[in-house]
């Protein structure tokens, strides 16, 4: 079947492409997007005969849907993670009242997560910068920079792996005070 078929097809299966969405748990809008996203690929798509079209269009559309969520599940997790580094938040280690050493090496730390970033390339900052930092949407960052929220992703996933081996790194040298600070305590019971 070439693709000009296959994209008839779609039009006429579009409402039950809808619904096979909205049974799946995503909203009316997000199915609406994956259904749209689902339009563009078959724009762009050259293939050969295909044996039974309508089982090939609703496993690109359950693909579609199973990416989406996957991406999603990443990006709660990088947020999590995220969380976790971040001074000043409030899954963050670092209590404002904490003693004036500890403050200290709270930005020792994170003059060192800032040099880490350094390293990166100037576009992958200012990304991470602007989504990180400034909140701003991936879809506004993709269009301001010319390339696709896939790309965008990538680009916080390399500052993503970069605080994390800061982290790491942090959480390996701080061990043995942490130690210290428990054996301190035990021998003060």
């Amino acid at each position: 079947m070439p693709a000009q078929s296959l994209q008839t097809l779609f039009m006429a299966s579009r409402p039950a492409l809808l619904r096979f969405m909205q049974l799946r748990g995503v909203s009316a809008g997000e199915a609406e997007d994956l259904v749209q996203d689902l339009f563009l690929k078959l724009e762009g798509l050259t293939i050969g005969p295909i044996a039974d079209p309508r089982a090939y269009l609703y496993r690109m559309a359950d693909n579609l849907l199973l990416d989406r969520r996957r991406a999603a599940a990443r990006r709660v997790r990088r947020e999590e993670l995220w969380s976790q580094v971040r001074p000043g938040s409030p899954a963050s280690p670092i209590d404002p009242a904490a003693a004036a050493d500890d403050r200290l090496i709270a930005q020792q730390q994170l003059v060192i997560v800032e040099s880490a970033l350094a390293s990166l390339p100037a576009r992958t900052v200012e990304i991470f910068r602007r989504f990180r930092i400034d909140g701003e949407r991936q879809k506004h960052i993709a269009a301001d920079f010319g390339i696709s929220v896939s790309a965008v992703e990538k680009h916080l996933q390399r500052a993503y792996e970069i605080v994390l081996v800061v982290k790491a790194q942090i959480d390996e040298e701080n061990e043995p005070r942490r130690r210290l600070g428990k054996e301190s305590e035990s021998d003060a019971n």
